[in-house]
């Protein structure tokens, strides 16, 4: 089976090598690829393979950086998504030192692939000084380089270099995300939502202060808002659902919740039933959990949504839903007693147990 890491392959080197070769006729090709695919290559991981490659290319290309990125600029439009991070992770690596030369390289590589990594060694030298900069790829034409501002701002940018400063104080983050709130790329508004999502998890009282004051003022703002709160919804939070409408209501009953099976396969899935019952109305949002047994013994819960909608009065609403105990690379599953619970804005309704075997 395919591995991520093997974006960088043979073909993807020879192709970057002879793009090179093109753009600078002294650089040395078969140097180049000795010093990528040394014994270890295969055991490599993806991020070890993109630094590998990117210091090959540092032997091999001009010392002078300036000449480098000349050289770089001519290739990288020949390599777009995941596999074109070799080229800001070459500006992340020998770039510090050379601030504005490195800030439009990044801003060019970008458009490409992705720069988001490679400006955070830039925030942990001088963060007042990239948060200027950010906010000026805030208001680019380029909806790449907008995405950018926010996604290598963020908190808990996966794969990303920590800035602890930003966990313990996102205020810095708050005017850039304010210049994308009505973004008119959907692309843009995804990472403005994650970037504050990442917020909630450290500040929740910020991110339902944000939504009270702006949700309704647009409707791209509303979007951002919604799926920034997607956590603190699953949670149940009362201060997050109540900006969207979801009070808590003893007038929304369950009914009729059913295991089909009180056993299920690992590997195999779980059929319930349920449905619930509106007095009056009211905006509903429909959550279950399951408190997953662990490999000590110890219980973990996970919350799945499974729909949004508003009921009216005498509105009764079925749902059957299949739930999967196929083992994943972020889930394994383990024997014992779990428990299923239904979950009505934010408010556990009913529990029931069943066995993995």
């Amino acid at each position: 089976m395919s591995q991520l890491k093997d974006i960088y392959n043979e073909d993807f080197v020879q192709k970057l090598i002879n793009t090179i070769k093109t753009a600078a006729p002294a650089f040395d090709r078969d140097k180049c690829r000795a010093l990528i695919f040394q014994e270890d290559w295969p055991e490599l991981a993806l991020k070890q393979r993109m630094r590998r490659i990117t210091d090959s290319l540092y032997e091999t290309l001009p010392k002078d950086y300036t000449q480098a990125l000349d050289i770089l600029y001519q290739a990288a439009p020949h390599f777009t998504g995941l596999s074109g991070i070799v080229f800001p992770d070459y500006v992340e690596q020998y770039g510090t030192g050379h601030w504005e030369k490195s800030m439009k390289a990044l801003e060019m590589f970008t458009r490409y692939s992705t720069s988001e990594f490679a400006v955070r060694p830039f925030i942990r030298l001088n963060q007042e000084r990239m948060f200027s900069q950010l906010l000026v790829w805030a208001q680019h034409p380029d909806e790449h380089v907008r995405r950018l501002a926010s996604e290598g701002s963020r908190p808990r940018l996966p794969w990303g270099i920590s800035i602890p400063s930003l966990l313990s104080d996102p205020a810095p983050i708050l005017p850039i995300l304010e210049r994308l709130m009505q973004d008119e790329s959907l692309y843009v508004r995804k990472s403005v939502a994650n970037n504050l999502n990442d917020i909630s998890k450290t500040h929740p009282g910020l991110l339902s202060r944000i939504a009270a004051e702006r949700f309704g003022s647009h409707p791209d703002t509303d979007w951002i808002l919604k799926h920034a709160h997607r956590t603190l919804l699953k949670k149940g939070d009362k201060q997050a659902l109540a900006v969207f409408g979801f009070e808590d209501t003893p007038a929304i009953t369950l009914e009729c919740f059913t295991l089909h099976t009180e056993t299920v396969s690992i590997g195999g899935s779980l059929l319930f039933s349920f449905q619930i019952r509106s007095s009056g109305r009211h905006k509903v949002r429909i959550d279950y959990a399951i408190d997953y047994v662990k490999s000590r013994g110890n219980r973990s819960r996970k919350v799945f949504k499974i729909s949004e909608a508003v009921m009216n009065n005498g509105d009764v609403k079925a749902f059957s839903k299949h739930h999967a105990f196929k083992d994943l690379t972020t889930r394994k599953h383990y024997k014992g007693i779990h428990t299923l619970s239904i979950i009505i804005n934010g408010t556990v309704k009913a529990s029931l147990d069943f066995s993995a075997q």
